[in-house]
């Protein structure tokens, strides 16, 4: 038995099985590699699905995450810490926020930072506002309050019914937007490229007319920037290419780099929607989840990984769409934020024969793999996984 079948075995006996079991069993990584129980190498293409921003065991991370611990790892929210503060002041000197206020409202995940922008626009809303309007086919998480909005109905509904009152419309489509936003409306939540959908961005205009139509009915923008955020598509966020600002923004993944950490950040009036008791987190605001992502926003600034994702996304997108197979229907996405689409279903075949070649990447949907690497990434690595890309999908069809 490998240690990897041992590993497997051990899994299965003690882990529910929602996740199935994971076909590799990773024990370290150095840079943009990971190494299996058994030894073997790959490159890391998927990154923890847009988590590990800096790669593994990125030195400015690790000193990080050792140094906070060393001092102080945890408070709760009943006392206050430099990192939680430094961190909010950091992310709001980051967005275009024009003349109005911004806070942040620190929490552990993406979903439970959407479980915070519910509250918080219902809180703004006041009465008569009960409606939330979703896009099908966004993602926003799998507890009861962020699952309410996900407009996926394998996952939502068997888990209904839902306490919120939410009216799904096609992603993109802005006249359906705008006949399902009225004064009833509290919110209309987002993504600026629909992740889990398979790398689908939004039109273009289409951000900019879902702020319009908010403004004109008084309901809230929220943009789920968990994927997209944090460097991602080669800017801080996805949604300054598009010339808008959100009313409420929220945050995960890339932030920490690899530590869990969400972010909701309220705009204008909705940075001081909640009253004390509102909301809260135990492991909200952690020294040392904060103390990891100024590390990663201090690495992305200071090695300038913002101009890296777009010139080697562009490079990865270009070096893609060169090759001729019949296999291949093309790519969607920006930065290091990719989609390669299949004209079959054979996104597990693809994933597969990557991990055989020695890439992770990420079957998403049946006819789209994911591409999320670190933005730590370089041209020979992206080329390394060019050059291997007609192997892979032949052995794929």
């Amino acid at each position: 038995m490998s240690a990897t079948t041992d590993l497997q075995a051990r899994f299965e006996a003690v882990l529910m099985p929602n996740y199935g079991t994971p076909p590799l069993a990773l024990v370290r990584g150095e840079g943009r590699r990971v190494f299996d129980a058994d030894g073997r190498a790959y490159l890391d293409l998927i990154a923890g699905i847009a988590v590990s921003a800096l790669g593994h065991a990125h030195p400015a991370l690790v000193a990080a995450v050792a140094d906070q611990a060393a001092a102080i790892a945890h408070t709760s929210n009943l006392f206050l810490h430099e990192r939680e503060i430094e961190l909010a002041e950091r992310l709001v000197s980051l967005l275009d926020t024009g003349a109005g206020e911004a806070r942040v409202f620190f929490a552990n995940s993406g979903t439970e930072a959407n479980e915070a922008a519910l509250k918080l626009v219902k809180r703004a809303a006041g009465e008569g506002r009960t409606r939330i309007v979703a896009t099908e086919d966004g993602f926003h998480g799998r507890t009861l309050g962020a699952l309410s909005i996900t407009g996926k109905p394998a996952i939502r509904d068997p888990f209904g019914p839902h306490g919120t009152d939410v009216v799904f419309v096609p992603h993109g489509d802005a006249d359906a937007l705008h006949e399902a936003v009225d004064e009833t409306c509290a919110a209309v939540v987002v993504e600026p490229v629909q992740g889990e959908a398979g790398v689908v961005p939004a039109p273009e205009g289409y951000l900019a007319e879902v702020r319009r139509i908010c403004d004109a009915a008084g309901a809230a923008f929220v943009l789920d920037e968990i994927q997209s955020g944090i460097g991602r598509t080669g800017r801080w966020f996805a949604h300054q290419a598009h010339g808008v600002t959100p009313d409420v923004l929220t945050l995960a993944k890339g932030l920490g780099g690899g530590l869990p950490i969400g972010a909701c950040v309220g705009l204008g009036r909705y940075a001081t929607a909640f009253a004390k008791g509102d909301h809260g987190s135990t492991f909200g605001g952690n020294p040392v989840a904060c103390a990891a992502a100024l590390a990663v926003l201090d690495t992305i600034d200071g090695d300038n990984l913002l101009a890296s994702a777009a010139e080697l996304g562009t490079l990865l997108e270009h070096e893609i769409t060169a090759l001729d197979h019949p296999l291949l229907a093309g790519v969607r996405g920006s930065g290091l934020w990719l989609g390669i689409r299949l004209n079959d279903a054979a996104s597990a075949g693809f994933q597969a024969a990557a991990a055989a070649h020695g890439f992770l990447v990420n079957a998403l949907t049946p006819d789209t793999v994911r591409l999320a690497p670190p933005l730590t990434i370089t041209r020979d690595e992206v080329l390394e996984f060019t050059a291997a890309l007609p192997a892979i999908l032949e052995e794929a069809r």
